[in-house]
């Protein structure tokens, strides 16, 4: 079953159950499917990696907005960020942990061979090409500069 099929059942049950939280991340899914669906060069179907890639996009969204908005004093729109991007990452696969973050990315260095910070840019590519969905590339690049350096 594809992600947008899945999206519109669970908008359909949080619509009955009434759950407004869950319903508005729903939402917020399935704008970000369409919009994505009619950008320019798409095909009429996302495959997997792209509906991972516009998922990742939306929890990233989700979690600079509560920074700022726990910044400056607005617990009530930080609520509504925090409550949406859970509802989003559980349609996400499951990340990794740091520590199994960083086992892959050893294999990976020792794989290109790689030895220095110069050679990060091609430890980087192979990570990011590994690890597409189940970490983010802010925790791949902390951790690559950790090895490398």
């Amino acid at each position: 079953m594809s992600l947008e099929t899945q999206i519109n059942q669970d908008i359909k049950a949080a619509m009955i159950a009434k759950d407004t939280a869950t319903l508005r991340g729903l939402r917020a899914i399935k704008a970000a499917i369409l919009l994505a669906k009619t950008e320019k060069g798409h095909t009429e179907e996302l495959n997997q990696e792209a509906e991972i890639k516009v998922l990742q996009k939306l929890v990233k969204q989700r979690r600079e907005s509560a920074e700022i908005y726990k910044n400056q004093n607005r617990e009530d729109l930080y609520q509504i960020e925090v409550e949406e991007e859970k509802v989003i990452e559980a349609y996400l696969p499951k990340q990794m942990s740091k520590e199994e973050v960083e086992s892959v990315i050893k294999a990976i260095i020792a794989e290109t061979g790689a030895s220095s910070i110069k050679e990060m840019g091609k430890v980087m590519g192979a990570a990011n090409q590994k690890l597409a969905g189940q970490a983010d590339g802010k925790t791949i690049s902390e951790v690559v500069k950790s090895l490398l350096a």
